[in-house]
């Protein structure tokens, strides 16, 4: 395989060089790659409180993680400090435990009070719109033919 094959079957934007390509004189720049390229999201962003609960949660974690390792090193070196160490970790365990359950409690707490968009209960939403507009538009119809009864009823024609 020759270098023209090569070159042929490299797609342009894969092509990383800044240096501009020289044919017969004249200088033509090669295509560069993007850097940053936008792609959708997956998924949805996360409400506010949840991300912020979610933050606090990795941060505490991280330190209760970083707190245990201390504390570990220190029981290996027989420093005074691993027994204190060891109780902190232990109470931070237990922070660390309640921040992730208040990441799944404000998540639910969020979902409850602004609702969840779900294509099932929207459906049968407008199934319950389109029943009570054919109801009301039954009744309206129903009151209009009793209206038109009750004022021929009294009066005979006079023919």
């Amino acid at each position: 395989m020759d270098t023209e094959e090569r070159r042929s079957r490299v797609p342009s934007a894969s092509v990383a060089t800044t240096a501009p390509a020289v044919t017969g004189g004249a200088k033509i720049p090669r295509p560069r790659r993007q850097l940053w390229v936008e792609e959708p999201a997956t998924r949805r962003r996360m409400p506010d409180p949840v991300r912020t609960a979610a933050v606090r949660a990795v941060l505490i974690m991280s330190l209760t993680i970083i707190q245990a390792m201390v504390a570990f090193l220190c029981t290996l070196t027989g420093s005074w400090l691993a027994f204190p160490m060891v109780l902190s970790s232990v109470g931070s365990t237990v922070v660390a435990t309640w921040s992730v359950l208040d990441v799944w409690i404000t998540r639910q707490v969020w979902n409850q009070r602004n609702g969840v968009v779900s294509i099932p209960s929207s459906s049968a939403r407008q199934l319950r719109r389109e029943r009570r507009r054919a109801r009301r538009a039954a009744r309206t119809a129903q009151r209009e033919e009793a209206r038109i009864r009750r004022r021929g009823a009294g009066s005979l024609s006079r023919a």
